[in-house]
């Protein structure tokens, strides 16, 4: 790194007559370009006798002035990283937030959130040398014109991801983002959003692929307007968002260590507005406005079975907000970790109700009412977990209860285990998607599955004869704690002690039934295997590793031996 930035530093030197000035957060460089004979000095704050000027990327007090200093022909090292801020703002951009993004916007660079691997990357050949946004959007444009153009499907695929990532900057001020926006608009107006679906997916290198992507970015920064006119060619439904302004009253309280997703029963028709008022004091409570739930990411999917990012999230920080989203979805508001507020009226003008059964709350004759006249594409059902699934799927349940309260008891086991109070501070979630960024299901907050596991999700009778698995593996992953973790090893092992235990405790299925892989001849041959190459480390994992626990609790069965 050292003779990169002596370099770095050397070439923004070149016809300058100041010195360079180095942040005193940054005393290792300063030295380095001492010992290399560049007269150089520690300084507080960037001042009028520099150069150069070399500093972090974390801080955007000095924003004005630094602007300007590149302007009038100071040279500027800047440097640092913005997947951390990314963490712990989310919902909010950091190509928009990240103090160094709101320095370098007006240069036309950005830090981005992305991680690389560690290791030695070779010099960019002419061929990656080539590609260049601009001139890969001019060929895109051509493309959609005229249905010619010279865009090889390497650069279409990086189009689409620098194009998303692009939208993400704001435009106010930068009139050449404000020009490219404009042309943008121009460009997806004349053209038609493709039909993606699980019968008809689309690769990511396709003109499809970075018309998805670029239509989306676009409707979200830039005017609902886009959003409505793109949103209406693919909206298929017979349903028309409410003129009346619709009222409900959600939980304000978050005692968690975790922002959390609060339920209203609405949902927002794809391309349309919703107008969302609060309180002056909610408003002032860092509370967010989210559209959607299929939050996965899908971006370095090869196909796409819907567009890479289909939610979107808006900051309520004025008592009236309107809000939208290109693909629709239900709302959410989203209560920051710690806050206390209590009950929290919010109105909501232009949605639709959507199907949402409460345990306890929801009584069937209203249910039956909700499935014949809640006909939002997905609904909800909610009790100490809450199961978002298409509605085309409820329709079938006429009565949730008996399947939520089995519900209700497996996360009290799952709670149980974990040594966590119940119910949980944030109720976990589970949602069906169309596609997932990994796996037949993963862990996090909202668990994500593929539609073909409604049905075991939502069927009692099949829970209590044939058990659970897949689900209670994901709950087990979100009790994980690293204080008696072995990682790698144990990541996918550990969390299957949920599934024995729910399975076993709940269901009352034993493990041996419970799963394949737990039948008593597979069992004693994963031993024998284990034990006859020597029991090496790299292996004891998923079910061997398993196979540590299980014996464990073959002389203290759940504790209670």
């Amino acid at each position: 790194m050292g003779p990169f930035l002596l370099n770095a530093v050397r070439w923004l030197t070149g016809g300058q007559t100041g010195k360079v000035g180095v942040n005193t957060s940054l005393k290792d460089l300063c030295s380095l370009l001492s010992e290399h004979g560049l007269e150089c000095s520690l300084e507080p704050h960037l001042n009028s006798n520099l150069g150069v000027y070399c500093c972090k990327a974390y801080s955007d007090k000095e924003a004005k002035q630094m602007q300007e200093f590149v302007a009038e022909g100071g040279g500027l090292l800047i440097g640092g990283q913005s997947w951390r801020w990314a963490s712990q703002n989310p919902g909010h951009s950091p190509l928009a937030g990240f103090p160094g993004n709101i320095i370098l916007k007006c240069f036309g660079l950005s830090i981005l959130p992305q991680t690389l691997s560690a290791g030695c990357f070779p010099v960019p050949t002419p061929e990656m040398r080539s590609y260049h946004f601009c001139k890969a959007l001019s060929e895109f444009q051509a493309i959609l014109n005229h249905g010619n153009g010279n865009l090889e499907k390497r650069c279409l695929a990086k189009l689409r991801v620098d194009g998303a990532a692009f939208l993400q900057i704001p435009a106010e001020g930068v009139p050449a983002y404000i020009s490219l926006h404009g042309l943008l608009k121009k460009m997806l107006r004349g053209s038609a959003l493709p039909a993606v679906s699980r019968e008809n997916p689309v690769a990511s290198d396709s003109i499809e692929a970075a018309v998805l992507s670029l239509a989306t970015g676009l409707a979200h920064s830039d005017c609902s307007q886009l959003a409505k006119e793109l949103g209406t060619r693919t909206c298929s439904s017979n349903l028309y968002p409410s003129k009346h302004p619709i009222t409900v009253e959600i939980e304000g309280n978050n005692p968690g260590n975790n922002d959390y997703w609060v339920s209203t029963g609405l949902y927002l028709l794809e391309g349309q507005n919703a107008e969302v008022s609060l309180s002056e004091a909610a408003a002032s409570a860092g509370l967010k406005v989210q559209i959607g739930c299929h939050t996965d990411d899908l971006t370095k999917a090869r196909k796409l079975r819907r567009a890479p990012m289909v939610t979107h999230q808006c900051c309520m920080d004025r008592t009236s907000q309107s809000v939208s989203c290109l693909w629709g979805g239900l709302l959410y508001i989203i209560v920051p970790k710690g806050r206390q507020l209590g009950p929290v009226s919010v109105t909501i003008t232009g949605a639709v109700h959507a199907p949402y059964y409460k345990l306890g709350t929801t009584s069937i004759e209203e249910w039956k009412r909700q499935m014949q006249e809640n006909l939002a594409p997905w609904g909800e059902l909610a009790m100490n977990n809450i199961l978002t699934v298409p509605t085309t799927k409820l329709q079938a349940l006429e009565n949730p209860e008996p399947v939520l309260r089995l519900w209700d008891e497996m996360t009290q086991a799952v709670a149980r285990l974990a040594a966590q109070p119940f119910p949980f501070r944030r109720p976990e979630r589970i949602v069906a998607d169309v596609q997932i960024s990994a796996g037949w299901m993963h862990s996090g907050y909202p668990i994500m599955c593929r539609l073909e596991s409604v049905q075991e999700l939502i069927n009692e009778t099949s829970m209590r004869s044939r058990g659970l698995w897949g689900p209670i593996h994901e709950l087990g992953h979100n009790q994980q704690q690293d204080g008696w973790e072995f990682r790698p090893h144990t990541t996918e092992a550990t969390c299957n002690l949920w599934s024995v235990y729910v399975n076993e405790t709940v269901l009352g299925i034993p493990r041996s039934k419970a799963h394949e892989a737990l039948s008593p001849p597979e069992r004693e041959r994963r031993i024998k295997d284990h034990l006859g190459k020597g029991a090496p480390l790299c292996d004891w994992n998923v079910w061997t590793a398993l196979e540590t626990y299980l014996q464990v609790l073959s002389r203290n069965s759940w504790g209670r031996g």
